[in-house]
């Protein structure tokens, strides 16, 4: 007999524990109510010539890239959004020298996605998270 048959993982009568959900199901409502004020953002550093590629960094810590554009503890949400641009990963070794032109030849129009790059324990990754049509 195994052992978890012994011990089973519930209480008699109990219902399971609901499964927490995952962050990035929360990221998705954030991003949504962001999406303006990011839109906005990534308009202004193309319009300045700061760059053509704004980049959004989406966490829960302190990150030493970008500037905090959305703090999450003065918006009473889950993430924080800062904003950076290409010029600023490549600079500081984030996309590598050789992996410019694929990051680049991947990069989706700023106009219709938000270049987003997710932090979170166990690692990060961009992602391009399309803005919704009114």
């Amino acid at each position: 007999m195994d052992i978890e048959e012994l011990l089973p993982g519930q209480p008699e009568g109990e219902k399971p524990a609901a499964k927490p959900q995952s962050p990035l199901v929360r990221l998705e409502k954030d991003l949504d109510l962001y999406a303006d004020a990011v839109k906005e953002v990534a308009v202004e550093i193309m319009v300045e010539g700061i760059s053509s590629y704004p980049i959004f960094i989406a966490h829960q810590h302190v990150v030493s890239i970008g500037e905090v554009i959305l703090d999450r503890k003065e918006l009473n949400t889950e993430w924080t959004i800062q904003a950076s641009t290409f010029e600023e990963f490549a600079e500081k070794g984030i996309i590598q020298p050789e992996k410019k032109d694929l990051f680049l030849k991947n990069y989706k129009r700023p106009e219709d996605f938000m270049c987003v790059f997710v932090i979170v324990p166990e690692g990060a990754n961009f992602i391009f998270y399309p803005y919704k049509a009114k």
